[in-house]
């Protein structure tokens, strides 16, 4: 079964692109259907061609698509997708963006920069996306680039209760990588039992692209066990500074907690020699074996974007899936 139909006989498919098929496959099992058949390949100059292999007319698409490197592939693979399936009369489209592309450019830093992750939504939407859903958005705000329904997931459900069967709530304080997310550390707190608060001071040159020094501690981390939080995790610079702070400040130990494992080089080094108990991700990206090490562990968003699809297309509500905190 490549569809699900609701009693007023609405279809709905799901359909991915070839940046991250395991995650797509996930998703459809858990929905108990099967992927739309797709022909996807790469012309000689590099051009993108794609073909749905069944009709999607007066259907509900969604269109599933990670955005590892090289991101710009996967992105315009993405965009010419989404072209086929409106020319193809698809009812509405949906584009699933797990990880959204671009979402570090969400405001302008100094004079003559672009806002990148505008011009993604407005791509989006050129292109015949009538709707997005992602997960653990950079920042909240590019919510309102979309014009149109943006559902925005978060994993801290997922990442929280996982740690918290580990390490329970005793002794146990939340730490933010900045001040910046400060707000995500506090909804984390609160899912691990009220536990309390830290967050690392660091300071950024903002013409050098991934570097940031992590400088001092804010908060009383000495012989608790530190949960270290993030949206991401890129190069790994960042975060293995940040453990080695805690560590220099008497933390017994650290987890380090993040939902997208970017993981661009050297990062696995980095993270698996940064002195962290334990690496906890997700996998909204794909993880190749050469990037993976023993303290890593992935969970799996699978489930999650299923029941987001599910609601969208039953017309029910994404905000119930988070006890209306999301």
């Amino acid at each position: 079964m490549t569809e699900l139909r609701r009693p007023d006989d609405k279809k709905m498919v799901v359909a991915s692109g070839r940046a991250h098929p395991e995650l797509a496959e996930e998703v459809a099992k858990e929905l108990g259907i099967d992927l739309l058949p797709m022909s996807a390949y790469d012309f000689a100059n590099g051009e993108i061609y794609v073909r749905s292999g069944e009709s999607v007319r007066g259907k509900d698409v969604f269109l599933l698509q990670s955005h590892p490197a090289p991101l710009n592939n996967w992105l315009v693979e993405q965009l010419i997708m989404i072209d086929s399936m409106k020319r193809a009369s698809a009812r509405r489209i949906t584009v699933v963006s797990p990880f959204y592309p671009y979402a570090r450019q969400d405001k302008k830093g100094r004079g003559r920069e672009p806002i990148s992750a505008r011009l993604i939504a407005d791509m989006y939407k050129t292109a015949g996306a009538d709707r997005v859903i992602s997960v653990d958005l950079h920042t909240a705000q590019i919510q309102g680039f979309f014009d149109g329904p943006v559902d925005h997931l978060v994993a801290i459900p997922l990442l929280a209760d996982y740690i918290r069967g580990r390490v329970g709530s005793d002794n146990v304080t939340v730490v933010s990588p900045d001040t910046g997310r400060v707000r995500v550390a506090e909804q984390w707190a609160d899912r691990l039992g009220g536990v309390p608060l830290a967050f690392v001071h660091k300071s950024r040159d903002l013409t050098v692209p991934n570097q940031a020094v992590s400088k001092t501690v804010v908060g009383d981390i000495k012989d608790r066990t530190c949960v270290l939080i993030d949206d991401m995790i890129d190069t790994g610079g960042t975060i293995s500074g940040a453990v080695r702070v805690l560590k220099d400040a008497g933390a017994k130990d650290v987890i380090i907690a993040a939902t997208h494992a970017v993981f661009s080089d050297p990062a696995a080094q980095r993270l698996s020699e940064s002195g962290a108990r334990e690496v906890v991700v997700t996998n909204t990206l794909p993880i190749p074996s050469s990037k993976r090490f023993n303290k890593l562990t992935v969970l799996s968003i699978a489930p999650l974007l299923a029941r987001a699809i599910k609601e969208v297309f039953e017309d029910g509500s994404i905000t119930s899936l988070f006890d209306g905190a999301n």
